[in-house]
Order: structure tokens, then sequence, then C-alpha cells
């Protein structure tokens, strides 16, 4: 039996890579002898350069940076020497993420991006040509006013003195002081979703919830990347008049539309990670595809790595099989995106001590291995 293993993170508890780990020891404790692959994926969030560094051969250079309250923390970025187009990784996660803070420290009207401009300029003083920014699990929502600040480009108010940091702020915004120090490098944000900066499904209605936004915040923000949207319209060379209203703008909390702004194009995050690491000739030698993250829900399907696995999977006619933290995806339309069976590690651990969710997130890698082992069981030959 030739089983893919391609998860994404367990948000909170398990990198990718130790996901697809604690599989593979399962279902080898069960099938010693069948053949696993095991690639850990990244639809651009949290472990975005740890899946690219292997399959690229790149070379990870370590970047001091700042957390969304401006604390310092490790961030690095991967430098591939592609001779006609030298090439660095980013990962928004590193500078931005929601891990890096705790529940008491969140409040998307004060965090801000800018450890993110500091490891772009990272990529260019080493030579980069194209920078791609993997978005996704940011703890922001400051449409990238942070990143721009740290590369040169400073939002005013409209007495011309600088903003606060924080997505809060932009509500008083009124012209930009500066240029970007990016030496005309091509920008690509590999996005995890498609929203748009504003509205209904936008970057602080949809995202800011779960970011420490109460809905008067919400509010607030929303109004607030509308006003500053107008602001890179109106201050950058180049910014498209429809910003406000692309696909991805919304992404990272508006950190794609900082990026549209200077000129970046948005490509999905999972498809540029699977082309680069051979997902395809891995599906096409693959029996079953086990996949996975920490929650399966309505968001999985709207262009983040079980969608793109799953997908892959149905149009090879392989069966995929989603290992999730929890699951709120009805089957029939997991079936319609090509997932033939859902396994929750809350449902494992409380058919166990009735205790699901706490245990699930205690013991993630235990849970994995033991489903897997179960599924090993059924699949194997």
């Amino acid at each position: 039996m030739r089983v893919l293993i391609c998860p994404d993170k367990f948000a909170g508890t398990l990198t990718a890579v130790e996901a697809a780990d604690a599989v593979a020891a399962g279902w080898h404790d069960q099938a010693p002898h069948d053949q696993l692959t095991r690639l850990p994926l990244s639809d651009g969030g949290p472990g975005f350069v740890d899946a690219l560094a292997g399959p690229t051969g790149g070379r990870r250079v370590a970047v001091p940076t700042l957390d969304p309250l401006g604390r310092p923390v490790d961030g690095e970025i991967l430098l591939v020497d592609d001779p006609a187009t030298p090439t660095a990784y980013v990962e928004s996660a590193q500078a931005c993420g929601l891990h890096l803070l705790t529940p008491a420290e969140r409040d998307p009207k004060h965090t801000t991006s800018y450890g993110l401009g500091v490891l772009l300029l990272a990529a260019v003083e080493h030579g980069a040509r194209r920078v791609v920014v993997g978005l996704g699990g940011s703890a922001t929502n400051d449409a990238g006013a942070g990143m721009l600040t740290a590369i040169g480009v400073t939002p005013l108010d409209t007495a011309g003195y600088a903003l606060p940091y924080g997505g809060g702020a932009l509500a008083a915004a009124e012209s930009l002081e500066g240029s970007p120090r990016l030496r005309g490098v091509e920008l690509v944000a590999a996005t995890d979703v498609d929203n748009p900066l504003t509205g209904l499904h936008g970057a602080s209605n949809v995202y800011g919830p779960q970011k420490g936004a109460d809905r008067g915040d919400v509010l607030l923000l929303d109004a607030a990347l509308e006003r500053f949207a107008s602001v890179l319209v109106a201050g950058l060379p180049g910014c498209p008049p429809q910003l406000p209203a692309l696909p991805g703008a919304g992404a990272a909390g508006g950190l794609g539309a900082a990026l549209l702004a200077l000129g970046g194009r948005c490509e999905s995050g999972i498809a540029l990670v699977t082309r680069l690491i051979g997902l395809d000739a891995a599906l096409d030698a693959a029996d079953l595809v086990i996949t996975g993250e920490g929650s399966f829900d309505h968001q999985s399907l709207r262009g983040k790595v079980v969608a793109g696995v799953a997908g892959a999977a149905r149009d090879r006619g392989l069966p995929c099989v989603v290992l999730a933290g929890q699951v709120a995806t009805g089957r029939r339309e997991a079936a319609a995106a090509g997932v033939t069976e859902t396994y929750a590690l809350v449902d494992h651990f409380g058919g166990e001590t009735g205790g699901g969710l706490e245990q699930a997130l205690a013991r993630p890698a235990e849970g994995l291995r033991r489903i897997a082992a179960r599924l090993a069981g059924q699949w194997s030959r």
C-alpha cells in the first residue's frame, strides 16, 4: 500500500511536520511494510518556510524581527538561488502570528505587521529579486500599515504626524510619506483565503473576532481599513483603484491589500506549495491520501490545504481521508470536495474519557497516531 501523508499544521498544537510524523508512526505500527511518503504542507500560514525548505533546497537565514506587539522574536527567510530570478520565501506568521500572543494580548486595534516589513527588507538585502510572502494565521488587522512603515512608507494623520501602530489608528489615516525601499523586487502574496479587504466578507468581519475583536471593534476596524484603502489608492503609484474588493486583499488582516498596493500579485498558497514540493507526482504514485488540519470546517474548503489535496485526489480517483482536531463540515459537502472519510481527535478522545476537546489539545500526536493505526487496519492490503 502506497500512502501519501500530507497534512497542514494543527494550529496551536502541532506543526505540519509533527502531524505527518505522528500519522506515519501510527500507520507503521499496524502495517510496517506499507510505503509511506510524508509531504507536510502549508497554504501560506504558519509552517510555510518549513514546508518549502527541504524540497527547494533553499538556504535558511535567521533574521531578528518583532512580534505583533513590537517585542523581539526570531524570524527567518528562505533563499533559493534561482539563476533567472533569485527568490526569497517569507512567512508572515513568524512576525505577525496569532500564536505569538496569549489570549489576553490579542487586540487587532493595536497589533502591528511591522515585523513582516523587517523580513522583507532582509530578503531584499540578501539579493532576492522575487519575494514570496506566505499569508495566514495573523494576529493583525492593520492592512499592512506596520509593514509599509518598516519598508519606508509611513501613514500620516490629518496633522501630518505618523499614526500609532494597529488597525484602529487607521481611522485617522490621511496620507502617506516616503517610498518603499524594495529596489523593484517582484512581490507575490501566497494567500490562504480569497476574502476582500472590507465588507461582510472582509478581513475585519470574518477574522477579527478570532484575533480578539468584539462587535464594536469589528465595525471600527472595517471602517478604518476602508479609509486606509482610499489612502493607499491615492498615495501609492500603480495601486489598483478597486483595491478593497480584490480577492485576497483581506488575507492576513489585510496584508494582502498592502502587497497588492505595492504592485504585487496574489497566488494560491496551496497551489504554490504543491507545485514546489512535487505533490502531483506523489499523488500519481499513491493508493491512499491522508491530509488534515486543526479544524475542518467551511473555511477549509476556501483555498486551504485540505481542499487542495482532496480536490487533486478526487481528480485522480484516489480516496482521501481527513484527520482533524474537530470536524464541522457535513458529509455531503466534504464528499463534494473530494473527501472520502473524516476523523476528529475530539471524537476519538471523547469516546474514551468524555473530555474530548481538552484531550485533543493536550495529546494531539498520540491521538493522530492511534487513529492512523486504526485506519491502517481498515485500509492496508
